[in-house]
């Protein structure tokens, strides 16, 4: 008797889940319908997505970051409704929940790293500098070798390769020398004080507007700056075509070598600190004393060594 009645329990259930199988067949295939609809939605919008971002940036990892994530909102969206369509609203309330609840944990745990991330895509849109420019960010100079979503990878002149978080990129100042590919270079000198400082000021231009590296379309400048120690000291101003490290020594390198020539065929000094000694303090000896004794030593040993 009890087998008979858990056997007529198990068939009605299983009458009814069939029964409910098919009223459900018209929902099932109108959700399967949405499915596939917002699959070739996605597949389309990433391509569009993608010819977008193609103008605007040219990192392929960000492209198709962006590319992944808006084909998963949409196949998500599509996922969502079908479920809707088969009166699923339970599953759909608690997927949401959850999904929320694990992205909140998600978010704190891997602020940093969001945070990097973030920074990363706007800074590949924004391309406030590229792969082979030559920036200064958080006291590191070099040039940028690669851009990824965490970091930004400069190589120093020194050949040493710095990993930079794109967050404090993009959150500090940095500077970009060969975003417009020109350059100021800064020579300071000092000249004495018994010279003509016009005359020196004349001669400083002339020696360095004659250099072949210099930009031909800006004029030299110079500035007088303080009456120091030794000498008058100045500041003379050229700018230079810049898109390498060497664009800048090497002209800067050559207009210290025309200036020491220009002014030393003028009869123009450079002064020099010069340092003296003195050993006459109290307690100590006098120099001329110090080296007449060492001369008389030195004549006893060779005495010596001779007998």
């Amino acid at each position: 008797m009890e087998l008979e009645n858990a056997y007529e329990l198990v068939m009605n259930k299983v009458e009814t889940w069939i029964e409910t199988g098919i009223e459900m067949l018209p929902n099932l295939a109108v959700a399967l319908l949405v499915l596939i609809v917002f699959y070739v939605l996605g597949r389309i919008i990433r391509k569009v997505v993608g010819k977008i971002l193609y103008k605007v940036t040219s990192n392929k990892t960000v492209i198709g970051l962006i590319q992944t994530i808006m084909g998963v909102l949409i196949v998500g969206t599509g996922i969502f409704i079908g479920l809707s369509i088969l009166q699923l609203d339970g599953a759909v309330t608690s997927l949401l929940a959850g999904a929320g609840i694990v992205g909140l944990a998600l978010g704190f745990a891997f602020q940093d790293i969001a945070s990097n991330f973030i920074s990363g895509i706007l800074l590949s849109v924004r391309h406030p500098f590229g792969i082979g420019d030559i920036i200064e960010s958080n006291d590191y100079y070099g040039t940028v070798t690669k851009l990824n979503l965490r970091n930004t990878v400069i190589q120093t002149p020194q050949g040493q390769i710095v990993y930079i978080p794109n967050k404090l990129v993009f959150e500090n100042p940095f500077k970009n020398f060969t975003k417009n590919h020109e350059r100021r270079i800064d020579l300071s000198c000092g000249v004495s004080y018994g010279d003509d400082l016009e005359k020196a000021k004349d001669i400083a231009i002339e020696a360095i507007s004659e250099l072949e590296g210099r930009d031909k379309k800006r004029n030299v400048e110079f500035y007088y700056e303080e009456f120091g120690g030794s000498s008058v000291n100045f500041v003379i101003q050229f700018w230079v075509d810049f898109r390498s490290g060497s664009d800048f020594w090497s002209p800067r390198s050559d207009a210290i070598i025309a200036l020491k020539k220009a002014f030393d065929e003028h009869d123009i000094s450079i002064p020099f600190p010069i340092r003296t000694l003195d050993f006459g303090i109290r307690g100590g000896e006098k120099l001329d004393a110090m080296l007449s004794r060492g001369n008389g030593n030195q004549g006893t040993e060779q005495h010596t060594g001779e007998s």
